[in-house]
C-alpha cells in the first residue's frame, strides 16, 4: 500500500528527495509520517504531516527536511538537503487514517499498532 523510493548514497551537504505512493489510501483523510531506522536502534519520526498541511519536524533536521504532500498523486514526500553522515538510516513512509494529527502520527507505538508502513528506502550520507 505504501511503496517508498529515491533513497541512495550521497556525499555531506548533498540532498535527496524521497517519494511515497499511497496508492490505497484515496478518498479517506489520513495523516502522514517520514520514519528513519539504523541498525540497533528504535524506528524515529523525522516529519509528519496532517491532510490540511499542518506539519512537524523533529528538531535534528528542522531546516533541512521539508515534508509535502501532493494527494490528487496520492503521494508524499521528503525533500532532505544539508545532509549529514548522522542521516544515514531506512526511511519508512508511514500513514494512519485514525486517529490522525501530527501528534498522534509521529508516536512510534501509535503507528506500530494502527499504522500503516512501506518497505522503505535506504538513504547513506558519506563524509
Amino acid at each position: 500500500q505504501l511503496v517508498e523510493s529515491g533513497g541512495g548514497s550521497v556525499q555531506t551537504g548533498g540532498s535527496l528527495r524521497l517519494s511515497c505512493a499511497a496508492s490505497k489510501f484515496g478518498g479517506r483523510s489520513y495523516c502522514m509520517a517520514w520514519f528513519r531506522q539504523v541498525p540497533g536502534k528504535d524506528r524515529e519520526a523525522v516529519a509528519a504531516i496532517e491532510p490540511d498541511g499542518t506539519t512537524w519536524y523533529e528538531d535534528s533536521v528542522k531546516g533541512r527536511f521539508t515534508i509535502s504532500q501532493d494527494r490528487s498523486k496520492k503521494s508524499l514526500y521528503l525533500e532532505m538537503n544539508t545532509l549529514t553522515p548522522e542521516d544515514t538510516a531506512m526511511y519508512y513512509c508511514a500513514a494512519n487514517a485514525e486517529p490522525c494529527s501530527v501528534g498522534t502520527v509521529r508516536r512510534l507505538e501509535v503507528m506500530t499498532a494502527l499504522g500503516h508502513w512501506g518497505q522503505g528506502t535506504q538513504v547513506t550520507v558519506s563524509l
